[in-house]
């Protein structure tokens, strides 16, 4: 049976989109492969870490008829890459094995069988569904992604608070070191939900979601609903269900500095070219930078074990007093990296407080990053 007939590159745009989430290494070999369902026309692609499932429906040509099996994601991915974009491939079944087919090259690839392949159980009452742009939950996502702990014991920081409520959708992010905030208005109101999307389900997300284009399917909503363990999301022909984290996520109103004695705004690109060049002679352990704030001048200086310093000094508008603090520069640098914005704004009020990161004339979003003794 010829499971599929299309060109390369589509036929490889459907299994990328489905297999971000395959590991490599498994307890379960089957959880390597790709479930492929075939019905008429349909052709149906599923991968599963047993905590993330997600699924593409796509029109590949082939024989009419049904059929299943499951076959190593990434060995079918990387041949495909090797093969030209405009090439007409083929995946062909006989007996257990799979059989790819371009041009002159041919790739016989062993399968498992479809009903070996374990399924995420989807939770029986999920929620109201509710829609947000792609290009909304994209842009707030990765405005707050890179303050996500990682691997932290206190598990419910591996991941994104996702808070709506009325027209507004607030995502919130931290390691406990800084904290990210990003908020948005939405046109229509959506229902209340509070829920812990796991690090590995934002990154996907991030990898996914579109933030639109020529392709009518980049502009379509993400469709969401909640269960009370799980997630499900579709949007742009996908499907992807995952589990909730479990846990108490910290109070982030009362992290955030509700007022301050001094504020800075200057440049973001000349900012973070100055961090950048002080990061380069920073200890390899501690990553810390002084900053001194005086009138009309910031002081940017680091230095490591071997006695070695680096210095910047960038012109700002502030008249206030001396304060001398210490950073981590990479997490100075993430989120400067991470904006699109020409100013920066840095609230202080003094050199034992956090500082507070914004945008000028842009409410919806708040970076707070603790202060390191130096």
């Amino acid at each position: 049976m010829i499971v599929l007939k299309a060109p390369q590159d589509k036929v490889l745009g459907a299994l990328q989109a489905v297999a971000g989430i395959v590991e490599r290494r498994h307890t379960l070999p089957v959880l390597a492969n790709v479930l492929i369902r075939k019905q008429g026309a349909n052709l149906e692609l599923t991968t599963s870490d047993l905590e993330i499932q997600v699924r593409t429906t796509a029109e590949l040509g082939g024989d009419a008829g049904d059929f299943s099996t499951t076959v190593g994601a990434r060995k079918l991915i990387d041949i495909l890459r090797s093969m030209p974009a405009d090439q007409t491939v083929s995946l062909t079944a006989n007996a257990s094995k799979l059989t790819l087919q371009g041009g002159k090259s041919r790739f016989t690839l062993q399968t498992l069988p479809a009903d070996d392949f374990p399924l995420v159980q989807e939770a029986a009452d999920f929620g109201p569904a509710f829609a947000v742009p792609q290009k909304t939950l994209k842009h707030l996502i990765n405005q707050v992604h890179f303050s996500m702990a990682v691997h932290d014991i206190r598990y419910y920081l591996n991941g994104i608070l996702f808070v709506a409520e009325g027209k507004s959708l607030t995502l919130v992010a931290t390691d406990g070191h800084r904290l990210a905030l990003a908020q948005a208005e939405l046109e229509t109101e959506i229902p209340k939900q509070e829920v812990i999307l796991p690090r590995k389900t934002v990154l996907e997300l991030m990898r996914l979601l579109k933030d639109g284009g020529k392709d009518a399917a980049d502009e379509q909503p993400i469709e969401m609903r909640f269960a009370g363990n799980q997630a499900k999301f579709s949007f742009s022909g996908m499907e992807f269900v995952t589990k909730l984290v479990e846990g108490k996520f910290p109070d982030y109103n009362r992290v955030i500095p509700k007022s301050h004695k001094f504020n800075v705004t200057l440049g973001r690109l000349q900012l973070l070219a100055s961090l950048q060049r002080a990061a380069i002679l920073t200890s390899e352990k501690f990553k810390a930078v002084r900053l001194s704030f005086e009138p009309g001048q910031l002081s940017i200086v680091s230095s490591n074990a071997e006695q070695e310093d680096a210095r910047e000094e960038i012109d700002i508008d502030y008249a206030g007093d001396l304060i001398e603090t210490g950073f981590n520069v990479t997490y100075l640098m993430d989120v400067l990296q991470n904006m699109s914005q020409e100013m920066v704004s840095i609230d202080l009020n003094d050199s034992s407080a956090s500082a507070l990161i914004t945008i000028p004339e842009q409410t919806g979003f708040k970076y707070v990053v603790m202060p390191m003794r130096i």
